[in-house]
């Protein structure tokens, strides 16, 4: 099954929205991450793995591939773990991913599953401020964040 996630990425001062799409199929059990990954979010796959499996859901087994779109954009550091677990609960069918088009998700994972904070929330949340996006991030960088005044719909 075929999931996709928005999250973000700061490049510079800037923050672009960044598309996470994860693919389980049968096979051996990988985990294929492709879009330009740098170290921290390859080493991500350990991390996502640990805190699904410690936060009481079910590591899929099979065959996982991540997209993170667009390709031609370098993405760095570890704030995407939470949305690529998300990413794979929902394809996986163990969350309901009807709506998670709303919202923009971004976060650290550590091996229990608790959120970390992350660098580079506020040009994140400022680039979110016209969209009718949501934000999902960790408590420590809501005071950050929440510095911007949204467009009310």
């Amino acid at each position: 099954m075929l999931s996709k996630i928005v999250s973000a990425a700061t490049i510079g001062i800037e923050a672009r929205l960044i598309e996470i799409e994860v693919d389980i199929t049968k096979g051996l059990p990988k985990i294929i991450i492709v879009g330009l990954p740098d170290t921290a979010i390859k080493e991500s796959r350990d991390r996502v793995k640990a805190a699904i499996k410690n936060s009481f859901f079910k590591y899929p087994s099979g065959k996982i591939i991540i997209n993170l779109a667009p390709c031609d954009i370098k993405k760095e550091g570890p704030s995407f773990d939470l949305p690529i677990a998300i990413g794979i609960l929902a394809a996986s069918g163990q969350v309901n991913f009807k709506n998670l088009g709303d919202f923009v998700f971004i976060g650290e994972l550590s091996l229990n599953g608790e959120i970390r904070p992350i660098k580079g929330a506020l040009p994140i949340a400022m680039s979110l401020k016209n969209l009718r996006k949501k934000l999902i991030l960790p408590e420590e960088n809501a005071a950050e964040a929440s510095i911007v005044e949204y467009v009310k719909t």
